[in-house]
């Protein structure tokens, strides 16, 4: 058997038909090899990217709509001859094995006529496409403004891997150091394999998503708290400065590898498994960092699976828990303390338009400066706050998408 097409497909059936995340789809996988897991979750993520375009390819050669499991067969076969390189004799066979495997063997005979066609002309009628709209949902697109195209043109390529190093830890072989002291390797690139992983200096997150902790600039001694902190590079940032962090995490699913992470980096962090919503320190905190829970269409380009699950309608519920937790972070905090609200989201619903109305919380608006943003003055927005889009540093690989603000507690 053919393990590594009868994963993808079947992680691709868990997201697009039981709107399941791609990497839970993947942990739910049978046991196999390492090798197999890995290459069928690339095939996998490279169909959710660009299925949009692998449709539009396939399109002309159906005669009528195939059964879905078809059509993800027909997918994950186009995907091969034209996104990975895979020699056609092999993407082709593969995938007509991979249709009698699941009892589909009278679509056999079509699965072999389409996708030999588009390994004649599919490359030529791909570039005539139009992708990066087609691989975009229109409510996405729309939403982004005048920004989607330029998004959607990063989200078409795999994220690098990034990393934040413990200070006066030394770059990686091979990794370039980022304006704003994240450290960017190829993407591919396994963490476990960098002696810095074992020793316990440096840990997996996006140049973007260190930006939050940093701005908070939590000092020796300060009382701080991470909220919804799994997986726990954001405790990790504030715990580095010699801050007494605690962090907060609801999910129990999650809490396991928020405890590994923080005991790899030997970092003192108290861990207290609880709702942020009705979680309250032992004594008012000097900052807060709220990382809140959102549609996290800002990574995409490390989740192409969230377009498959992702619906406008879910903003709803997503920026009513985003303003409880705002208010609860509020109380929180002592006089004069600090509260930065971050989403890794590209909607302005879950960024600007949950912070315009804080004042009610006694919470004064703390604009970021053009000092504290020197590594990415694009990011600072005409009110101070923090914007990233995939689309900046686009010749270095993009970044995630982020909003983040700063406020500060009245008296």
């Amino acid at each position: 058997m053919d393990n590594t097409r009868s994963f993808a497909l079947s992680m691709l059936r868990a997201v697009i038909d039981q709107h399941r995340p791609l990497e839970e789809a993947l942990d739910r996988l049978p046991p196999g090899d390492a090798r197999d897991r890995a290459a069928a979750h690339r095939l996998a993520a490279t169909v959710l990217r660009r299925a949009g375009t692998l449709d539009a390819v396939l399109e002309p050669h159906l005669k009528r709509a195939p059964p879905d499991a078809v059509r993800l067969i027909l997918r994950l076969g186009a995907a091969q001859l034209l996104l990975l390189d895979t020699p056609a004799h092999a993407a082709v066979a593969t995938s007509v094995a991979l249709a009698r495997a699941q009892k589909l063997s009278a679509f056999a005979g079509l699965v072999n006529a389409v996708l030999r066609r588009v390994a004649e002309g599919g490359a030529a009628a791909m570039a005539e496409l139009d992708s990066p709209r087609l691989d975009t949902p229109a409510w996405l697109w729309a939403s982004w403004g005048a920004q989607a195209r330029a998004i959607a043109v990063a989200h078409q390529n795999e994220a690098p891997l990034d990393l934040t190093l413990m200070p006066g830890s030394e770059v990686p072989d091979g990794g370039m150091l980022l304006p704003t002291g994240s450290v960017r390797l190829p993407s591919g690139t396994r963490v476990v394999d960098l002696p810095g992983f074992a020793a316990g200096t440096l840990w997996v997150q996006d140049a973007a998503a260190a930006l939050p902790a940093r701005l908070l600039a939590a000092r020796p001694g300060e009382r701080v708290a991470d909220l919804c902190a799994a997986p726990g590079g954001k405790a990790a940032q504030l715990a580095a400065t010699g801050a007494r962090v605690i962090a907060v995490e609801a999910s129990e699913r999650r809490l396991p590898r928020l405890r590994e992470n923080l005991s790899r980096l030997n970092l003192e962090v108290e861990v207290v498994q609880a709702d942020a919503l009705t979680w309250r320190p032992p004594e008012p905190l000097d900052a807060v960092l709220l990382d809140a829970p959102c549609s996290a269409t800002g990574t995409i380009r490390r989740h192409p699976d969230l377009p498959h699950i992702k619906r406008p309608q879910d903003l709803a519920a997503l920026t009513a828990g985003q303003d409880r937790l705002l208010e609860a972070a509020s109380a929180m905090l002592r006089p004069g303390g600090r509260l930065i609200y971050a989403v890794c989201s590209l909607q302005d619903e879950e960024g600007p338009q949950r912070v315009s109305k804080l004042e009610r919380l006694g919470l004064v608006a703390s604009r970021f400066t053009e000092e504290e943003l020197a590594g990415l003055p694009q990011a600072l927005t005409s009110t101070g706050a923090l914007r990233t889009t995939p689309a900046m540093w686009a010749d270095r690989g993009g970044l995630d998408g982020f909003f983040a603000a700063r406020f500060l507690k009245g008296g």
